[in-house]
């Protein structure tokens, strides 16, 4: 059984109607209500919280990050506004092992920046065009279950360059109507935690309802938990 703190801004789904529509409860809860079932629709066994933007310390309190194992982030509008004391919590739960998972917009957040060392940045188009995900590396845990590809038919594009470090595993990457490329699973390992990127997820579409996108998404999940290793030890030895 993992803890796991599915974070939003939750500007969006307030702000915007055609948001609202798709998400009215807000994305972290459908994401949530997701991770809450296996794939035949029983439930797991996990422990679900959600935090957002504008609760006190963003909702990611001292004891918040020590019980969590697995962070899921989404951001977008409002990356500036998380503040830096906070990011400093998230990126050291992750480098002693707490598993951290971005998604879609995520990937300008200030604690993916931190972590990764570089802009992030990368071209975009918001076209409602198809995207298809292909499964590069079969073989990963992430990609369990999963056919050969994943189609959405209504998405926002990204587009290379993404300026991120080379990924240690890329489990996927995306292929848009407009004939852009893109890298959409992204694995890393900072310190003792995983890190995976996943690019799916614009809000005024509903992308995290979507079966495969689910089961991504449980898959990450238990592949981003924290496993029993040999300790980590720093400086001097006697």
């Amino acid at each position: 059984m993992a803890t796991v703190t599915i974070w939003n801004e939750f500007r969006h789904e307030r702000e915007d109607e055609d948001v609202a529509a798709v998400y009215p409860d807000g994305m972290h809860e459908t994401i949530a209500a997701g991770l809450a079932e296996h794939t035949d629709g029983s439930a797991t066994d996990h422990e679900i919280h959600t935090a957002t933007l504008d609760e006190p310390e963003h909702g990611l309190t001292t004891d918040v990050l020590e019980r969590t194992d697995v962070l899921l982030w989404w951001g977008h509008e409002a990356h500036d506004e998380v503040d830096d004391g906070i990011v400093d919590r998230v990126q050291q739960r992750v480098l002693e092992g707490m598993g951290l998972i971005v998604l879609h917009s995520g990937h300008y957040s200030k604690p993916f920046k931190r972590l990764l060392g570089t802009s992030c940045s990368l071209q975009y188009r918001e076209d409602g065009g198809t995207e298809r995900l292909w499964v590069v590396d079969p073989g990963h845990p992430i990609a369990d279950g999963l056919e050969e590809s994943i189609e959405l038919p209504q998405t926002e594009m990204y587009g290379e360059p993404f300026d991120v470090p080379e990924p240690d595993r890329l489990v996927f990457v995306s292929w848009f109507e407009g004939g852009e490329v893109f890298r959409s699973g992204c694995c890393y390992r900072r310190g003792s935690g995983r890190i995976f990127y996943f690019r799916p997820g614009h809000e005024t579409y509903p992308i995290y309802e979507h079966d495969a996108v689910r089961r991504v998404l449980r898959n990450a999940v238990e592949w981003a938990t924290p496993t029993d290793g040999s300790p980590r030890t720093f400086g001097e030895r006697d």
